[in-house]
């Protein structure tokens, strides 16, 4: 008789949870039995520990093993359990130290022959192990570089069960680094090579320094998605909390770059149009995995030809964009994800989409029913609307665009005097604040709000509209360096928003 106890960690969405793993040793027939709530994954443990310690030259018990995973209301998905749970059945035996058990968490799939094998979450997993007050983990050597990413934490990469043991039994050290050369960043295109576009480029800018949404029409071939792939260039990089937020999103998707996992820079996500809502809300079978919204987190979501998508698709975005999270609906419960992220939203004006507006061939309803597909509702959450003319033969031949990194110079100081204002509050960008702080607490002195006034008179905006608003007039005030919003800024915010109502 044998009891030996570990400790892993299992994921839920995007919440994670220590999970205590017990291996009793008992009388009865030879069997291996996992209780707790495995999945089909975890279930299947059971030949995979048990080859992996038989071909790791140690002795698997020829007596009854329970291994129990608890709490087991618990639903316990994938293959992260294999290492905790043979280590906790070789502990149970004698034939591993027992001493570094308690404040240690084991992640890793066990290979048939004593391998560990990388899998996704390790840094979620690590994260809930350290706020559990655990301070050391063993995990696959391929992702050491992404465990480390935690601070406070000891962590060791094995390339097998066997290095584990002997790491328990003290006669050896576990790697702390990747053989994996360190990679750098994949380049952002440069707002230099735009020219021409002024509104649409000074719109994007606006955009980036208050995180509003945008939608841009024009035709094909004019520059929506060129400009659109250089907004990550003139957003300010990722905060140490929000880089570890983004990465850990990607970690559960398996996505991140073995020689640099930490995400640094606001993600570019970009869907096709013929995406469904499961691919952007997140979902699956068994575990839910975060969608297209979910790993735009911090960074921009860019969907092209958006009136190609369909109603359901598009309307599938107003939840996210106005409270910053998915909720997805499985049977044991609700996964949520973060997905707080910058819409641009580009479209053709009509099917046909020539070169010249002159040369369309669709009737006014033809043209009305193309952009219908973009809801009021959803296009009252957009804060800026642009429409695109052709550039000039002159600055297509001659001109030169500025530069992103004078643009984010601009774009990082009104975020500044943003997070100076609300950082007490809670909010970051002005995109966060509530429309009753603007109505109230903050509220602008009657001559400013006139502009908005008149336009709820004539029904042009909704009162949502309207507190929206009122976040671009302060994102405006940021760029000119005041310390309030003018009837100006007011105005020009409305006409933003009021920018192609007609389309």
């Amino acid at each position: 008789m044998g009891l030996g106890c570990t400790h892993a960690v299992g994921l839920n969405a995007f919440l994670a949870q220590v999970v205590d793993v017990q291996a009793s040793i008992g009388q009865g027939l030879p069997g291996f039995l996992i209780t707790g709530n495995p999945d089909p994954s975890a279930r299947e443990a059971k030949d995979r520990v048990r080859a992996a310690v038989s071909n790791s030259g140690f002795k698997f018990p020829e007596m009854k093993v329970t291994v129990a995973l608890s709490p087991a209301e618990m639903l316990k998905v994938g293959s992260g359990f294999d290492l905790a749970m043979a280590v906790a059945v070789l502990a149970a035996t004698g034939q591993a130290g027992a001493e570094m058990l308690p404040a240690t968490v084991f992640l890793g799939e066990l290979a048939l022959d004593g391998g560990l094998r990388p899998i996704r979450g390790v840094l979620p997993a690590v994260i809930a192990a350290r706020a559990a007050g655990f301070r050391r983990a063993v995990v696959p050597r391929a992702s050491v570089t992404e465990a480390a990413l935690v601070d406070g934490m000891d962590v060791g990469g094995a390339d097998n069960l066997a290095d584990v043991v002997c790491w328990l039994e003290g006669v050896r050290t576990l790697d702390t680094v990747n053989d994996v050369p360190v990679s750098p960043p994949p380049p952002v295109p440069d707002m230099a090579d735009v020219v021409g576009q002024h509104e649409a480029r000074h719109a994007l800018e606006i955009a980036a320094a208050g995180a509003h949404h945008v939608l841009m029409t024009g035709s094909p071939g004019i520059g929506k998605t060129m400009l659109a792939r250089r907004m990550p260039g003139i957003l300010p990089s990722l905060a140490t909390e929000e880089s570890l937020e983004v990465t850990a999103i990607h970690s559960l998707t398996g996505s991140l770059s073995p020689g640099h996992p930490l995400i640094t820079e606001p993600p570019f996500i970009a869907p096709h149009h013929s995406s469904t809502v499961t691919a952007l809300l997140g979902g699956g079978t068994g575990f839910a995995q975060p969608g297209a919204l979910s790993k735009a987190h911090r960074g921009v979501l860019f969907l092209d030809e958006c009136a190609e998508m369909g109603s359901k698709v598009l309307d599938s975005l107003r939840q996210p964009l106005e409270e910053g999270e998915v909720r997805v609906p499985r049977r044991d419960g609700v996964a949520m994800y973060p997905a707080r992220f910058q819409l641009i939203l580009a479209a053709n004006p009509c099917p046909c989409a020539p070169a010249h507006d002159v040369d369309c061939v669709c009737s006014a309803v033809v043209r009305r029913r193309y952009l219908g597909k973009l809801s009021g509702p959803l296009m009252d959450r957009v804060d800026i609307r642009v429409k695109m003319e052709p550039p000039g033969n002159t600055a297509l031949m001659t001109g030169t665009g500025e530069s992103s990194a004078d643009v984010r110079a601009r774009v990082v100081a009104a975020r500044a005097a943003a997070l100076e204002r609300w950082g007490e509050h809670g909010w970051r960008t002005n995109a966060e604040v509530p429309g009753s702080a603007l109505r109230q607490r903050f509220r602008l002195p009657p001559a400013t709000l006139k502009p908005v006034e008149l336009f709820l008179r004539d029904g042009r905006v909704t009162a949502r509209g309207a507190d929206r608003a009122l976040r671009l007039a302060w994102t405006l005030c940021d760029l000119r360096g005041a310390d309030q919003p003018t009837e100006n800024d007011v105005a020009e915010a409305l006409m933003y928003r009021d920018r192609g109502s007609n389309w």
